[in-house]
């Protein structure tokens, strides 16, 4: 788990490694034990290294292989590199690390291109293959790992966060009036490839990017599950998918402990990450260190869910720590939460996960955490309604339930200058769910969530948020093999029970029943989702500086509404829309875009 930066360029000048040096530092938070720096002529890569494999000399990067004519710069974990260092060694190549990093760098000697087929983990790496003269960039399956990127005429730059690529400078920062349009429309998700900025664009999830030195590129998708039934699972019932989950869960689990320090886990007190805390008890995990935040209450509404992680702790005998922050610890954690983000994210949770973070960080530098289950096993309230819905009318279910404004309100929202004639948000979610792969509306809704939504919310939030620390957090829920089994397995298993049917089956093998039966849950933050008082404050600020004047991006008239009368005008939505502006503008003044 580390940052990642490089420049190539295609035009005969060398690579400004000042430049790369600069990105490299942006990145010391998110590898505070090491860095490097390495050159090739026409591509220079650099690196923030946090050791979790490895912690000797010989795992640190730029990794070169001089006698494989091969260079890597590399975030994440590929877990199940041990068994691929035995089959590679099995081929004749000998190792001089015991690292993960290592073994990418043989497996592409040895299988080429194809070699993401045999990595198991998450990742975003930057090959540099000398003998081709070829960059080779790559991400994982689920996006989980990020890869940001920025192109201008005979030059490439990447790294692994967007305000990484800008210290770097020559930057186009002007805003994309499409992304704009995504992120007031999907809770502020910019899916890839697209930012909120023009000049930098993401390597889509499941991407292999191959550069070569004249600039020519070009990218493969190497992985997409089809959301349809296998003939070979048609004698497949309930109880038959409950078994497949459960072993594929079990496995995702065991995966997430390959690591050369203690693996704690985030326990939120929902099914998921105390599903995972009961595998890991199960697979013999002992002293497992569990971490839950609670903030202070707002009348009816609860700041924390201790009642149920303490549960699950006590039932699990887990070293485990409540962390409690006062409302007076908010306002300064927004401010470090947004410079620590690598895109805008609007979630109230975001602030949450950076202090949650701040305070596992201190303890353990890997967490596994319960993101992504109800993407994948249908556990949001709009995922049921689908099940009566004819495929051909899942796009107009899911805009009606999921967006937060329509197309005309949203260009009485944004200046005259970022209208778009468009409904581009809605163009998009109608070209996804209408792609073959999908047999009903529930799977073209849940590959939506999963392979396009999903990155880019709670996937890059819990990346950006942990590594902000040093803290490496691990999925077990995106696992590749489990997403591909639940994309098989029928939609009314996933939708019973009210969603999360097939894994709330597996959970009663484990799990007390009253942490399974209650009503759903998510990251309680009172203070920001009322966005009163000092925070309150801090977003009016934002959306009436001069610099957000001067960019015009939202409607004067429109703020003024907001401003006065924030409640009665987020209503009507469901969402917090004051704080989905200001978050924007604050995010933009923070990160010196103009």
């Amino acid at each position: 788990m580390c940052g990642i930066t490089g420049e190539a360029r295609f035009d005969g000048s060398p690579p400004d490694a000042e430049a790369v040096t600069r990105m490299t530092e942006a990145l010391r938070f998110r590898g505070p034990d090491g860095e490097g720096l390495w050159n090739d002529g026409w591509v220079t890569l650099g690196h923030r290294r946090l050791t979790i494999i490895d912690l000797s000399d010989a795992g640190g990067q730029p990794m070169v292989r001089e006698d494989l004519g091969l260079a890597l710069v590399f975030n994440g974990c590929i877990y199940n590199y041990p068994e691929l260092r035995e089959e590679l060694r099995n081929a004749g190549y000998t190792f001089h690390s015991t690292s993960d990093t290592e073994v990418i760098l043989v497996a592409y000697a040895h299988w080429g291109e194809r070699f993401v087929d045999h990595l198991v983990g998450m990742f975003a790496f930057g090959l540099v293959d000398r003998a081709r003269r070829r960059l080779v960039l790559a991400r994982d399956r689920l996006g989980i790992k990020p890869l940001y990127l920025a192109e201008t005429p005979g030059r490439l730059r990447f790294a692994s966060s967007l305000p990484a690529l800008l210290r770097a400078g020559d930057v186009d920062t002007s805003i994309d009036p499409v992304a704009l349009h995504h992120y007031l429309s999907w809770h502020s998700i910019v899916p890839a490839p697209r930012t909120v900025l023009r000049g930098v664009r993401k390597l889509p999830p499941a991407t292999l990017r191959i550069v070569e030195a004249d600039g020519r590129s070009r990218d493969e998708v190497y992985w997409r599950p089809d959301y349809v039934r296998e003939p070979a699972d048609a004698g497949m019932d309930a109880r038959d998918w409950q078994a497949a989950v459960g072993d594929a869960l079990r496995t995702a689990v065991r995966r997430r402990l390959v690591s050369d320090v203690p693996v704690g886990v985030l326990l939120s007190g929902g099914l998921d990450s105390s599903l995972i805390v009961a595998l890991l008890a199960e697979a013999g995990q002992e002293h497992l260190r569990t971490f839950s935040i609670g903030f202070d209450s707002r009348g009816d509404e609860s700041g924390d869910e201790f009642h149920y992680s303490d549960l699950v702790a006590r039932a699990f005998d887990t070293d485990h720590q409540r962390i409690r922050l006062p409302d007076e610890d908010l306002v300064p954690a927004v401010r470090r939460t947004v410079l620590a983000m690598t895109e805008p994210m609007g979630s109230h949770d975001v602030v949450a996960f950076h202090l949650l973070s701040e305070q596992v960080a201190r303890h353990v530098k890997v967490a596994q955490s319960g993101q992504g289950a109800d993407e994948v096993f249908a556990g949001y309230g709009y995922h049921r309604p689908l099940a009566d819905v004819p495929r051909e009318a899942a796009a107009a279910e899911f805009t009606a339930a999921f967006f937060d404004r329509d197309h005309a309100e949203l260009n009485r929202v944004v200046g005259p200058a970022y209208a778009l004639d468009r409904d581009v948000s809605r163009d998009l979610v109608e070209e996804h769910l209408a792609a073959p792969g999908a047999q009903t509306a529930v799977d073209a809704v849940l590959r939506l969530d999963t392979h396009l939504m999903l990155p880019d919310d709670p996937v890059k939030r819990v990346d950006s948020m942990s590594m902000a620390w040093g803290l490496e957090v691990r999925t077990p829920f995106l696992d590749q093999d489990l997403v591909t089994l639940a994309a098989h397995c029928p939609p009314e298993h996933k939708l019973a029970e009210g969603g999360k049917g097939v894994l709330k089956a597996v959970a009663r093998e484990v799990l007390p029943a009253e942490v399974i039966d209650r009503p759903k849950g998510y990251f309680p933050v009172p203070a920001l989702r009322n966005v009163d008082g000092p925070v309150r404050e801090l977003v009016a600020e934002a959306l009436q500086a001069p610099a957000a004047r001067e960019r015009g991006l939202f409607r004067s008239e429109y703020v003024a509404t907001l401003l006065a009368e924030p409640d009665r005008a987020e209503a009507a939505a469901g969402s917090n829309k004051l704080w989905q502006l200001g978050l924007l503008e604050l995010w933009l003044q923070s990160h010196g875009v103009t």
